[in-house]
């Protein structure tokens, strides 16, 4: 038996076309004509996004100012820019439209904007989460389940370390699933984001730090990721595909969201942090290595996942299944166009020491359901690579 708290207090708005509601959805947390500023990339306010929700907003009597200089993983300094911009502004809430760079700067803007500091003294306790910003966020991708989260990750530009601010205050007010919004996403990016989604879910069921609810959240994520993210990388038009893959990477975020993720999200913020590849690239290289490395201590834990996953069943012997998830993993990531590290050209060997000390310094480290080491990282680095 296991004693376990699982809290998520936003509010979820999922629906294709729900993103134009956007104003009346506003008016029950902020006033009419208040300052709204709206945090997002360069990429998503290219692709004609962010521009109509823009003018909903504005048309509705809010003032919007508009934060675009996220980078794919968010720095440091670009969430103090922000921060000085809300309070220059005087801003009364944040949306965030984006993936999970403008979604985990713009949770950084609403604490620090009201609150001032930067992120490590929250970290260390130098200061209190409170007084956090109303937030709404509108994901334009399926995969980070930042949404719902209570986690902003964040790269330190001085030293390439990411932390994590962790709080329940973090948790968005109000998230809007609208799946139209991700109806023209790259299939490169429909595959990372996808990918990072099933190990949300993957790492949320399986981490030490799991409970009851998670795991139901998380069985119910990699079904569904599993069955019908090819088919929105086949077919982005295909709009039950595009709404299944949201409710999926909504449901991995209700997983590790009041639980954690754990050595494979080590390696990738690692290797992110270093050479800024995107994040569900980062975690697809690694993820059929930790498999490995996990399921050597934790073969009926694995076997579930391959049950679940449809990789195995369970007629299978216990080595078959745990070898049936391993290659399934391998095929399902190659299938999506993921490359592994080694085809990553500009991952160099002499830098796996670096990344091993990074993936061990991560705080998620302790809740792989496998002690894991520098020295283990290092060797799981060579095998994928």
């Amino acid at each position: 038996m296991i004693n376990f708290e699982y809290d998520c207090h936003t509010k979820m708005i999922m629906g294709t076309g729900k993103s134009k509601d956007i104003a009346s959805i506003v008016e029950d947390i902020v006033l009419p004509s208040a300052t709204i500023m709206i945090v997002t990339d360069p990429g998503v306010k290219s692709a004609g996004l962010v521009t109509p929700i823009e003018a909903y907003l504005q048309e509705a009597g809010y003032s919007v100012v508009v934060f675009d200089q996220v980078s794919p993983n968010p720095r440091d300094h670009e969430c103090l820019t922000g921060a000085e911009l809300f309070r220059k502004v005087q801003a009364s809430a944040v949306i965030a439209i984006g993936g999970g760079s403008p979604m985990d700067t713009a949770k950084a803007i609403a604490l620090l904007g009201p609150n001032g500091g930067n992120p490590e003294e929250y970290i260390a306790g130098k200061k209190a989460y409170t007084n956090v910003s109303p937030l709404i966020c509108i994901p334009t991708t399926a995969g980070t389940g930042s949404e719902v989260t209570r986690s902003s990750v964040i790269t330190l530009a001085a030293s390439h370390k990411k932390i994590t601010l962790k709080h329940a205050l973090l948790r968005p007010t109000i998230a809007i699933l609208d799946p139209a919004l991700t109806s023209t996403v790259p299939k490169s990016i429909t595959a990372a984001t996808g990918v990072d989604a099933l190990v949300h879910a993957i790492e949320g069921y399986t981490c030490k730090e799991t409970n009851p609810i998670s795991k139901a959240m998380g069985a119910s994520a990699m079904k569904t990721i599993v069955t019908y993210l090819p088919k929105a990388y086949e077919d982005g038009s295909d709009l039950e595909a595009r709404y299944k893959m949201q409710e999926g990477s909504l449901l991995a975020g209700l997983c590790f969201g009041s639980a954690d993720v754990a050595a494979v999200h080590c390696l990738a913020e690692a290797l992110g942090s270093l050479y800024d590849t995107p994040h569900g690239i980062a975690n697809a290289v690694f993820l059929p290595y930790v498999i490995q490395f996990n399921a050597a201590e934790n073969k009926s834990l694995h076997i579930e996942l391959a049950n679940i996953m449809g990789f195995a069943d369970k007629t299978d012997a216990d080595d078959v299944a745990i070898q049936k998830l391993m290659d399934g993993i391998y095929t399902f990531t190659k299938n999506l166009g993921i490359p592994s590290l080694k085809e990553l050209s500009y991952v160099k060997v002499e830098d796996f020491e670096k990344m091993a000390e990074l993936a061990e310094q991560n705080n998620s480290t302790k809740s792989n359901v496998r002690a894991v080491t520098k020295a283990d990282y290092l060797d799981i680095l060579k095998a994928a690579f």
